[in-house]
């Protein structure tokens, strides 16, 4: 891939068209003209005039500039790439339907007209080796592509595994914990605990025990936990799933954006990667659970994460449900609500359990 012709898009030309940094294109492809601006033998005016556009007219006219043959050999050597493939699936025209199920994509074809990835290979290396901008890589990865069975991101199983996870891992390997994070807090409103990492076991054969009291203390911290999810569900999915805009031109950047989100958006309809893997969360969870410890005590904290968590469960396994599931009336507004941020405009509609902090920031996506 790294052989391959650069590819950028018609606005990272447009974005160079100064003395200092001087693009054109002309037949579809790009060059970096800064260096040649003072031996123009036409003088630099009339490039900077053109800067950052095609030039196709100005080439062929002979009354703006003629040019010799000598002239386009030494285009080439200015040659840095190509402007890739301008076509578009999200638009604003998209109207949601409650049965919406996508065309698989020609994955030859579409490998072939855009130029971007192709879905028969290993996906990761391929994003990691790029050989376009990130400007063309953001155009891309929002055009949403859709395959029968999930596409592979891995060239090894063992590395493979960790990228695909069944709905119900999420609350098969995160209730549990859940559920242990809630009765400690409920211990801890009761009396002392030994430390977690002393002696992790919780006496239960005492819970029959505790006072109502207990009860009335940790419900107030789940039910905070519940709220900070949804506001973390938010702020996690418009300020670091969409980072679009502040992503370093680079290719770790880009890989790094494709493992978080980029490849849903990419693939929205792949049933295995509709919700985090555990390993993800739990890297993803770390640094707001060890807020938590520090801000609250930790019984209020237990209970807060373990009511933060309950919401993250149920998030996962309705976001999966938005995609493939048939719903009752509630859910299919949020379905159509969802799939709109992936198929008519995905700078808004940034909730996916409910819109309420959509309202709250004015990012609702009209349907």
């Amino acid at each position: 891939m790294s052989k391959r012709v650069k590819i950028f898009t018609v606005e990272d030309v447009a974005g160079h068209r100064s003395s200092s940094s001087c693009w054109l294109s002309y037949r579809g492809k790009v060059y970096n003209v800064s260096g040649f601006l003072a031996d123009h033998p036409g003088g630099e005016e009339i490039i900077l005039r053109y800067g950052g556009q095609p030039v196709d007219n100005v080439m062929n006219d002979k009354e703006e500039h003629e040019h010799s043959e000598a002239a386009y050999d030494m285009l080439e050597e200015f040659l840095i790439g190509k402007v890739g493939t301008d076509e578009t699936t999200v638009s604003d025209d998209w109207v949601a339907t409650d049965d919406y199920h996508p065309d698989n994509t020609d994955t030859a074809a579409d490998f072939a007209k855009n130029e971007f990835i192709d879905l028969r290979k290993p996906l990761l290396r391929q994003v990691w080796e790029a050989n376009f901008s990130k400007s063309f890589y953001l155009k891309q990865i929002h055009q949403p592509r859709h395959l029968a069975k999930s596409a592979r991101m891995f060239g090894p199983s063992y590395l493979e595994v960790f990228t695909r996870t069944a709905w119900y891992v999420v609350p098969a390997f995160w209730l549990p914990i859940t559920a242990y994070l809630f009765l400690r807090s409920l211990f801890q409103f009761h009396g002392p605990l030994p430390a977690f990492t002393s002696n992790p076991y919780l006496p239960l054969a005492s819970i029959l025990d505790i006072p109502a009291e207990s009860y009335l203390k940790v419900l107030p911290c789940f039910l905070f936990g519940n709220l900070m999810w949804t506001i973390l569900e938010y702020v996690l999915h418009r300020f670091l799933f969409h980072l679009d805009d502040y992503l370093p031109d680079a290719n770790y950047a880009l890989t790094l954006h494709f493992l978080l989100h980029g490849v849903h958006h990419y693939l929205p309809m792949d049933r295995l990667r509709l919700v985090m893997p555990p390993v993800l969360f739990t890297v993803l969870q770390f640094p707001f659970t060890q807020l938590a410890y520090k801000l609250f005590p930790v019984a209020v904290a237990n209970g807060v994460i373990a009511g933060a968590f309950t919401f993250y469960v149920v998030y996962d396994c309705m976001h999966y449900a938005l995609h493939h599931t048939n719903l009752p009336a509630y859910m299919k507004e949020m379905k159509k609500y969802h799939l709109g941020h992936h198929y008519k405009n995905y700078e808004l509609g940034f909730g996916v359990t409910s819109k309420i902090w959509d309202i709250v920031f004015n990012t609702v996506l009209p349907i």
